[in-house]
């Protein structure tokens, strides 16, 4: 089976990374070495599809079928590293390696006037693939926490890959700082684990009762979870640390496409989804999740209402879309917690299942919109909104595409991101009606969840209409991009059309995320799975679908009605309490000024403090020890004249100073 053979897809782009850093320039061949990468990535895919069919028959590597090889071994402790294949592991494969392949070939035009800088491009767009794939094969966290990290810092070059611009280098600086505060809560949580749990194998952690079992109290269980999340709060761009996101836009668009769809905000949605059998141990954590996921869904959209570069707002939506996943995966896990002390098992998979469909789905309408968005600044030269319009006359493709990938964001029947949002509100919805204590709560999430979508349809066209229709208002004589870049965008369009259907195909993707939860919550758990015709016919004869649908409908209105009929001045809201509201949502909610404030304040009055410590107190004690121990060198060097008497004279003195001392304090015996 090509399922053993799994381990060779982060090697294939690592062969890539390798070719172009080392081999001599004469070989590069063409753009760079572009073609290593696009045969590199190519093989990967096709190795990730034949491994993807392997687990659609059936077949996984998981706990002691994974091959591991041992690579550090301390007395009892052992560290393996090892690849680790469920239907999860199976989705990001076909994520990542699709996206990947199409962000390379589409690389091939959009960074064509690049120069010399493009071999580095390729080599680290390579390994950024590479390692992605070696975060998700992982078989233990520790072996997921090295390649996490070093998604990070792929991320961290590609944002600032150009770094001759200022605000590249402040963006990439930004990044890496901020997800660090994440990465050092989830090796937190990784460090409590393992005292109380004594592994990091996903074999034994993801036993039945893994936490309970291990001694470690509930409080202590939930603090290792949150502080688990806390890496995917990082990585993921979720509030409160969402704000280096949208900055990290200075990169080339293709890099915002692959960190956006395929790698960097992905792994956080994959660290709680591969950690799902130890968070239904803890409810409290999985509230937190979903509260955490709805505010920054919230937040996110309110900020893309008012963004004028077309990259922030996709980055916007991207951080609201991830959002729902959060919110689904935490809504989902409340639901299986109150069924599994129920006995019960309907729809137990819903929340879980809808947070990964939405994440497939959004992979591949985020990378289409994100392509679509480079192919218009590679036309016009600029970011700015404003200084667009009319371009759907001459690049028919891209107007067509981004069009469709508009459509499948905002939740518009039949495309795909329709069907993944309507389940991620219905699992949220289904959360109120079975989360106890926190029913409350979910049902606040759900009108959140609702008003979002409205937000989503309207910021998402508003882009729309202003980029393609009306007058254009750049002086560029725009066309459309090259073979390479808009055949990555059709063949993008037509997943984000169809993907949605994946919910019907065979089993239904639903079923086959069951299969996986089944396999790792504990075997006291009986998934249903969930029939495809019945959900269809759920879904449209339920309530909840119709108050998406109508709210999204109304938003899209909305942006036509203001953005391509004209109806409403947008000039008027800049006035009175719309005009300050706006200014708020501009400004991010002076999040990012707060971080600035802050780190300027309080971090760098803390180190001129450490400065002042460290010159005056340290270096002054040890300078001062230093400079008596010069002094006293040179008063002693003073008494070594060379003359006996003296000596002798300082025996006699010492020898009487010694016996005034013992009479004094009684010592001795006389």
């Amino acid at each position: 089976m090509m399922i053993d053979y799994a381990w060779l897809i982060p090697v294939f782009p690592i062969i890539g990374f390798l070719i172009i850093s080392l081999v001599p320039k004469k070989w590069l061949i063409w753009e760079g070495g572009a073609p290593y990468i696009i045969g590199m990535s190519t093989a990967s895919f096709v190795l990730s599809i034949l491994v993807i069919i392997d687990v659609l028959n059936g077949h996984t590597l998981t706990g002691p079928d994974s091959p591991r090889m041992t690579w550090l071994s301390a007395g009892s402790f052992e560290l393996t590293f090892g690849i680790w294949i469920d239907q999860l592991t199976a989705v990001m494969l076909l994520v990542v390696s699709l996206v990947g392949t199409l962000v390379v070939i589409y690389s091939v035009g959009y960074m064509h006037g690049e120069g010399e800088t493009k071999r580095r491009y390729y080599a680290e767009i390579a390994l950024f693939i590479g390692v992605m794939f070696g975060l998700v094969l992982a078989d233990n966290f520790v072996e997921m926490f090295i390649f996490w990290e070093l998604v990070g810092l792929c991320s961290y070059l590609l944002i600032g890959f150009w770094k001759h611009k200022p605000s590249a280098a402040s963006a990439a600086k930004r990044a890496f700082i901020v997800t660090r505060v994440g990465d050092i809560m989830l090796l937190s949580g990784l460090i409590i684990l393992l005292r109380y749990v004594g592994t990091l194998d996903f074999s034994e952690l993801f036993a039945e009762g893994s936490l309970e079992g291990s001694g470690m109290s509930s409080g202590m269980a939930t603090l290792s979870m949150i502080l688990l999340f806390g890496g995917a709060i990082g990585k993921s761009a979720q509030f409160p640390l969402h704000e280096w996101l949208p900055d990290a836009m200075e990169g080339p668009t293709t890099v915002s496409a692959l960190i956006h769809a395929a790698t960097m905000v992905k792994a956080g949605v994959y660290l709680v989804a591969r950690s799902y059998p130890m968070l239904v141990q803890t409810p409290d954590a999985l509230a937190f999740i979903a509260i955490i996921g709805g505010i920054t869904a919230l937040i996110a959209a309110t900020n893309a209402l008012v963004a004028v570069d077309i990259k922030r707002v996709l980055a916007y939506s991207t951080i609201s879309q991830l959002g729902y996943m959060m919110l689904a995966l935490g809504a989902g896990g409340l639901i299986i917690t109150g069924l599994m002390h129920d006995g019960g098992h309907d729809g137990l998979g819903a929340g879980y299942s809808s947070g990964i469909f939405h994440m497939m789905n959004h992979a591949f309408f985020k990378a289409l919109l994100f392509l679509a968005a480079g192919s218009v600044i590679h036309a016009v030269g600029t970011n700015d909104m404003l200084k667009m319009g009319g371009l759907g006359k001459t690049m028919k493709i891209t107007s067509i595409t981004m069009l469709i990938g508009s459509l499948s964001i905002a939740g518009i029947p039949p495309f795909s991101g329709f069907w993944s949002k309507d389940e991620v509100l219905a699992s949220t919805f289904h959360a109120f009606e079975d989360a106890g204590s926190y029913s409350t709560v979910f049902l606040i999430l759900w009108i959140m969840g609702v008003a979002t979508a409205f937000m989503t349809a309207f910021y998402m066209f508003r882009m729309w209409f202003m980029t393609f229709t009306g007058k254009q208002r750049s002086d560029a004589h725009a066309h459309e991009s090259p073979v390479s870049m808009t055949v990555p965008l059709m063949i993008l369009a037509s997943l984000a059309a169809v993907s949605g259907f994946a919910f019907f195909i065979g089993r239904g993707f639903f079923s086959f995320m069951s299969d996986s939860i089944s396999s790792t919550i504990g075997s006291s758990v009986a998934v249903e799975a969930i029939h495809p015709l019945e959900s269809l016919g759920e879904i449209f004869t339920s309530p909840l679908t119709y108050a998406s649908l109508i709210v999204s409908a109304v938003g899209l209105f909305t942006a036509y009605s203001i953005y391509y009929k004209g109806a409403f001045s947008v000039s008027r809201l800049a006035s009175g309490v719309t005009g300050k509201l706006q200014k708020l949502l501009a400004e991010r909610y002076y999040i990012s000024w707060f971080y600035d404030a802050f780190a300027y304040n309080i971090i760098y009055g803390i180190s001129l403090v450490a400065d002042i410590f460290d010159r005056y107190v340290i270096d002054g004690a040890i300078n001062g020890m230093a400079w008596l121990s010069s002094k006293s060198g040179a008063f002693i060097r003073r008494s070594q004249t060379g003359q006996v008497q003296n000596y002798v004279a300082a025996i006699v003195i010492g020898g009487c100073l010694l016996l005034l001392f013992l009479i004094v304090f009684e010592w001795g015996e006389w």
